[in-house]
C-alpha cells in the first residue's frame, strides 16, 4: 500500500525543473519573488537560461530559470545544491552575461535591462549569521559618505528613485541555515525550501498555489520513479563531496606544508570520486532511504529507488 503523504509537495528544484516553467504555475515563482523583493511581480515570460545547456553533474546539482517580469526587468532563478568556492564570481558572471546578452547592438546604454540574482544554496556560503543576504550597488563620497543620487531628470527618464535601483541586485537564500519557527512570509518561503514541507498555517503568496499544484501524489508512476531517483542522486552528491573533503583534508594535514595541503585536497577529491561512489554507496543508500521513509513514501518505492531490501528498509 502506498502510504505517500496526499499533503506532502514536491521540492522546489524538482518543481523548477517539471512544473513552474508551465505559464499556469507562475504564480508560485511569482509568490516567491513578491516575497522576497517586497513589490508585486508578475512574470510575462519564460526566456532561455543554462538549464537546457546542464551536463551530467549539473543535472541534479543546481537548476536555474530565468525570467521577465511586466516591467521588463530579468529575474535570474539559481538553486545550487553542492558547494562551489567561486559562487559569487559566478553570480557575478550570471548577472553580467544577463546584461550584455539581452541589449541590441547599437542601443542606447538607457536600454541596459535590470537584473535581479535569486541564488537559493543547500550549501555554506561565506560566513555570515543570516539566512537571507541583499546586495546592491551604491556610490558613497569618500570624504561625505553621502550617497550618489540621481538627477530629477533621471530619476523621471528612468523610473526609478536611486542609482542603486539601475544595478543588477542580488539576492542569496542559505536555507540549510534556517532551523527556526517560521513567523512572516519570507520565512515561510525559506522553511518549505528547506524541508519541502509547507505548513497548513502559511499565508505567504504563492504558498497555497504551491501547495495545490506541486503535490506529490498528483505525479504519475514514472514521474514519482524519477523525482525519487533526483533525491537519491542529490544525496549521493552530496555524501560524495564531504567523502572528498574529509580526504582532503586528512591528507592536507599529513603532508604538513602548503602544497601538501593543496595536492591532499587534490588527490582527495579524485579518489573521492572514484572511491566515494563505490565504498560510500551502501550508506548513502541507507541514508536516502532515512530521508524517504520520514517523508512516508512507500516502502516498495524505496526499495526501487535505492536498491535496498524491504526489510532493510523497514528496520531502519
Amino acid at each position: 500500500m502506498n502510504t505517500t503523504n496526499h499533503n506532502q509537495v514536491i521540492r522546489f528544484d524538482w518543481a523548477m525543473k517539471r512544473l513552474l516553467r508551465n505559464k499556469a504555475n507562475f504564480s508560485v515563482l511569482e509568490g516567491l519573488l513578491t516575497t522576497l523583493l517586497g513589490e508585486k511581480i508578475v512574470i510575462q515570460k519564460l526566456l532561455e537560461s543554462e538549464s537546457n545547456q546542464e551536463d551530467e553533474y549539473d543535472k541534479y546539482n543546481r537548476v536555474d530559470m530565468l525570467a521577465e517580469n511586466s516591467k521588463g526587468e530579468l529575474v535570474l532563478i539559481e538553486i545550487q545544491n553542492n558547494n562551489e568556492y567561486a559562487y559569487f564570481q559566478r553570480m557575478l558572471f550570471g548577472t553580467s552575461k544577463l546584461v550584455t546578452e539581452y541589449i541590441n547592438r547599437g542601443e542606447g546604454y538607457d536600454k541596459v535591462r535590470k537584473v535581479y540574482s535569486v541564488n537559493i544554496v543547500y550549501f555554506s556560503l561565506g560566513h555570515g549569521k543570516d539566512f537571507v543576504y541583499h546586495g546592491k550597488t551604491e556610490f558613497r563620497g569618500i570624504h561625505t559618505n553621502d550617497i550618489l543620487q540621481l538627477t530629477p531628470f533621471q530619476k523621471q527618464t528612468f523610473k526609478v528613485d536611486a542609482v542603486s535601483q539601475l544595478y543588477p541586485e542580488y539576492y542569496i537564500l542559505k536555507v540549510n541555515d534556517f532551523n527556526e519557527v517560521a513567523k512572516s512570509p519570507l520565512e515561510e518561503w525559506i522553511y518549505y525550501l528547506n524541508t519541502g514541507e509547507i505548513p497548513s498555517t502559511a499565508t505567504a503568496p504563492g504558498l497555497e498555489e504551491a501547495r495545490e499544484r506541486l503535490k506529490l501524489d498528483s505525479m504519475t508512476k514514472d514521474e514519482l520513479t524519477a523525482y525519487y531517483r533526483h533525491l537519491d542522486n542529490i544525496v549521493i552528491l552530496r555524501d560524495n563531496i564531504n567523502t572528498e573533503r574529509e580526504e582532503g583534508r586528512a591528507e592536507g594535514r599529513a603532508e604538513g606544508r602548503a602544497e601538501g595541503r593543496m595536492e591532499g585536497r587534490a588527490e582527495g577529491r579524485i579518489e573521492g570520486r572514484m572511491e566515494g561512489r563505490m565504498e560510500g554507496a551502501r550508506e548513502a543508500n541507507l541514508n536516502n532511504a532515512r530521508n524517504l521513509k520520514k517523508l512516508g513514501i512507500a516502502v516498495d518505492v524505496i526499495s526501487q529507488a535505492t536498491g535496498l531490501s524491504q526489510e532493510e528498509i523497514e528496520n531502519l
